[in-house]
């Protein structure tokens, strides 16, 4: 998907609803996804995470479980993300991009470092946070990412 589009689509409609938009958590939200999946797989290949951002289904079903079910105003808005019936399943980010949006920024607030504003530092902060020191993803990989597939538009490179 081109990121442009991604970015005024799914990721700024998605953070606005959520009353949670800021130049930050935009940046950061879209370096994840193109970090995860290149803005191409809703799937991983070879793995259980599902969406543009790569979520794995017990980090959602997480989310829910020990975060949202526990804070009713931000559950009702991701709800009212979400576009499928009956209650709130993983394989849904395969297909809904916007909540697979919506549970990636659910998933970074329950990190209690505020998000940087350099994107240098969001990539750290996403190697920290969301792909984890045990993770296969690097900071470099993500700044390869973000430069191939977020400049010059809608963001400027990191050097």
């Amino acid at each position: 998907m081109d990121a442009v589009v991604f970015q005024t689509t799914i990721v700024k409609p998605v953070l606005v609803a959520m009353g949670n938009w800021t130049e930050a958590s935009e940046m950061l939200l879209m370096g994840t996804a193109a970090q995860e999946s290149q803005l191409i797989y809703t799937h991983q290949i070879g793995g259980p995470a599902l969406g543009y951002f790569q979520m794995e289904p017990a980090t959602h079903d997480d989310c829910w479980t020990n975060y949202l079910n526990f804070r009713a105003s931000l559950r009702a808005k991701v709800l009212a993300i979400r576009t499928a019936s009956g209650p709130p399943q993983a394989t849904d980010m395969e297909t809904d991009p916007k909540y697979a949006a919506a549970m990636a920024r659910v998933r970074y607030m329950r990190v209690p470092a505020s998000i940087p504003t350099s994107p240098r530092d969001i990539a750290a902060y996403w190697k920290l946070y969301y792909n984890t020191p045990l993770g296969a993803g690097t900071v470099s990989g993500f700044i390869a990412s973000w430069n191939k597939l977020l400049t010059p538009h809608p963001y400027a490179p990191i050097s």
